[in-house]
C-alpha cells in the first residue's frame, strides 16, 4: 500500500551545528576534517591517547593525520566541553553533540569519542499516525539506527498539541546546557543527575508537571521498567526506546520483558495440554504490556510495526500467526506499507521457537500446490528433502537465490547476518529460521508453510485423511478408532480435527510408534 501524502517529508531538513563541534577540537584535526569535507556523512571523531586521530563516516574510517594524539590535545578538548557526568558523557551547550570519555584506572581521560548530533526534521512522518494516536509506543533498534532522532522529532510534533515532558538522562534528546535544543519544539525537558536515578525523575515528571506525554530514551533497568508501567497505568502516553532489536529479544531479557507483559512458566493439566497440543509446562504472558505498540527500526527508512503488542506476545509464546506491518520508503520517497505474517512454531518435543517472516504474496503459491522453490542456506538439503517426503508436500530445492520463493536457514547462520541474508531481506523474500538443523525442525517448518493458507489441510497429508475417515466412523457409531503411528506435529493436527468434531482423542504408545486414538465415550479410552 502506498502512502503518498508522506512523500513531501522524504527530504528531511537537517541541522547539525558543526561549527560548535569544530570549535572544541584541536586546530590540525579541524584542518584535516575540512580537507575531507564530507560533512553530511561525518559521524564521530576519535581521539585516543598514543594513537592516530580518526574520523568515522557512514562509508568507513579516515585517518586524519599520521602523528599520535597527545595528552595536551585531550586536555584541550576536555576543557572546552561541559562537565562529564556519571556515565562519562559531556556535551556542548545548546547543541546535540556528545563527547564520551574513556578513563584510565586513575580516572584520567585517555580517549574521547566526539559524536556529531543532528536534528533531522521529518523522520517521524513514517509513523506519525501512530505517535499522534495517543497509544504508548516502544522503539527498538541497534545503536545508531536513529531511535533518539525519532524521539526528538516525536517530542516536537506532539508538543504542538499536548503537554510533553522529556526525561533526558544523557542530554541526547534536548542537548547539553539548561536551555533545550530548538529541535524539541515546545516540549519541556527534565534532566537527570545520575543515570541510576532516571526512574525517580520519570515518576517526578508525572507527579509534579501534569504531562499528557512522556518521552524517555533508553529504558535499561528494572526500576525504569517498573516506573514506565506506573506511568502508563496513570493514563499518560509513553514514547520510549529500549535496549534490543526485536520483540523476541525483549521477551528473553529478564530485566525488560515486563515492558511487553513479561513471561512466566505455567503448568497445564493433562487435558488442557492435550487440548492445546503442547507440553504440560509452557510460557505465558504474565501481565498486560506497558506499551500498546512496538516498532522495530530495521534501518532509518524501514520499520516493522506490532500494532497490538498483546496479540504479538501471545502469538509468539503460543506458536500462532503474528500479524505485523512493514513500512518503508521506496527510491522515490513514497512510504509503502505491507501486511506481513510471522509464524512461530516449536519443534517436535518443544524447545526454543523459530520465527518465520512470511511475505503477503507467498500464500498464492501455497494454494496452487505447485512445487515450492526453496533456497536452503546452512541447512542439510538431503534432510530437507526427506522431511518433505515424510510430510508429502511439494518442494523444489534451488541452487540460485534468484530462482527461490523463500529461504530456509538456521538460527546460528541468521544471527551472523551474512550478506546473503541481508540481500534476501532487501528483496522481501520470506526467511524461515530453524532452531536446529534437524528433520523434526524442518517438518515443523514445512507444516507451517503449507498449512498457513491451506484450504483443506487433510489433502496435504495421508495421515490427516486417515483421521478424517476415523472421525466419520466414530460418528457413525464405532466406539473407537486407532490411527497409524505419526510424529508429534501430525498427531497434534489429528487431535485438533477430533476436537472440531466434538470427539475425544488421546495418544498411546511410545515413540516412534506413538499414535492417536479417537473415540466418543471417555469410558472407551485406552491406557
Amino acid at each position: 500500500m502506498l502512502l503518498g501524502q508522506d512523500k513531501g517529508n522524504f527530504e528531511n531538513h537537517i541541522t547539525d551545528d558543526l561549527d560548535a563541534m569544530l570549535a572544541v577540537l584541536p586546530a590540525d584535526t579541524c584542518a584535516s576534517l575540512k580537507e575531507v569535507s564530507q560533512w553530511d556523512e561525518l559521524l564521530e571523531v576519535i581521539l585516543d591517547l598514543g594513537r592516530v586521530p580518526t574520523a568515522r563516516y557512514t562509508h568507513g574510517e579516515v585517518v586524519l593525520r599520521n602523528s599520535e594524539v597527545t595528552s595536551a590535545e585531550i586536555e584541550y578538548v576536555v576543557a572546552r566541553v561541559g562537565e562529564f557526568d556519571a556515565d562519562n558523557r559531556a556535551g556542548i551547550a545548546r547543541t546535540l553533540h556528545r563527547i564520551a570519555a574513556i578513563r584510565n584506572r586513575k580516572g584520567d581521560v585517555v580517549g574521547l569519542t566526539c559524536r556529531v548530533g543532528r536534528a533531522v526534521y521529518g523522520t517521524i512522518a513514517i509513523i506519525q499516525d501512530i505517535i499522534e494516536s495517543g497509544r504508548s509506543s516502544l522503539l527498538l533498534g541497534r545503536p545508531g539506527v536513529g531511535k533518539t532522532t525519532m524521539l526528538r522529532e516525536a517530542a516536537r510534533v506532539l508538543a504542538d498539541k499536548k503537554r510533553v515532558i522529556i526525561v533526558d538522562t544523557s542530554n541526547e534528546i534536548g542537548g547539553d546546557g539548561d536551555i533545550p535544543h530548538p529541535a524539541v519544539g515546545r516540549a519541556r525537558r527534565m534532566q537527570v543527575e545520575m543515570p541510576s536515578l532516571q526512574h525517580e525523575v520519570m515518576i517526578e515528571a508525572v507527579e509534579n508537571h501534569n504531562p499528557e506525554v512522556i518521552i524517555i530514551d533508553e529504558i535499561g533497568r528494572e526500576l525504569e521498567a517498573m516506573a514506565a508501567r506506573t506511568i502508563a497505568e496513570r493514563g499518560v502516553q509513553l514514547i520510549a526506546t529500549a535496549h534490543g532489536n526485536t520483540l523476541d529479544n525483549l521477551l528473553l531479557n529478564p530485566t525488560l520483558s515486563d515492558l511487553v507483559g513479561g513471561i512466566e512458566s505455567v503448568t497445564l493439566s493433562d487435558e488442557e495440554a492435550r487440548r492445546r497440543g503442547t507440553q504440560k509446562t509452557i510460557l505465558e504472558r504474565r501481565a498486560p504490556p506497558t506499551f500498546d505498540v512496538l516498532i522495530e527500526i530495521q534501518d532509518r527508512q524501514r520499520l516493522l510495526i506490532h500494532h497490538d503488542v498483546t496479540h504479538s506476545v501471545d502469538a509468539l509464546l503460543r506458536g500462532r500467526a503474528m500479524q505485523t506491518e512493514l513500512r518503508y520508503r521506496d527510491p522515490h520517497g513514497d512510504v509503502r506499507r505491507e501486511t506481513t505474517t510471522s509464524i512461530v512454531s516449536e519443534a517436535d518435543g518443544g524447545g526454543e521457537p523459530f520465527v518465520a517472516p512470511v511475505s503477503a504474496h507467498f500464500s498464492q503459491a501455497q494454494r496452487t500446490q505447485e512445487p515450492l522453490r526453496i533456497f536452503p542456506y546452512g541447512v542439510a538439503r538431503d534432510r530437507l528433502e526427506r522431511a518433505a517426503r515424510r510430510m508429502h508436500v511439494p518442494i523444489h530445492i534451488v541452487k540460485l537465490l534468484g530462482e527461490a520463493e523463500l529461504m530456509i536457514t538456521t538460527k546460528s547462520f541468521y544471527r551472523k547476518r551474512p550478506r546473503i541474508i541481508t540481500e534476501v531481506e532487501r528483496k522481501g523474500l520470506p526467511i524461515y529460521v530453524l532452531r536446529a538443523n534437524s528433520v523434526s525442525q524442518m517438518e515443523a517448518c514445512l507444516r507451517d508453510i503449507f498449512e498457513l493458507e491451506s484450504v483443506d489441510a487433510a489433502e496435504l497429508h495421508p495421515a490427516l485423511q486417515e483421521a478424517r475417515e476415523a472421525i466419520r466412523q466414530v460418528l457413525a457409531g464405532m466406539p473407537m478408532v486407532e490411527l497409524s503411528a505419526q510424529n508429534a506435529s501430525v498427531r497434534r493436527k489429528q487431535h485438533e480435527m477430533a476436537r472440531e468434531a466434538d470427539l475425544t482423542s488421546d495418544s498411546t504408545g511410545k515413540e516412534p510408534n506413538r499414535r492417536v486414538c479417537i473415540y466418543r465415550d471417555p469410558g472407551d479410552r485406552r491406557d
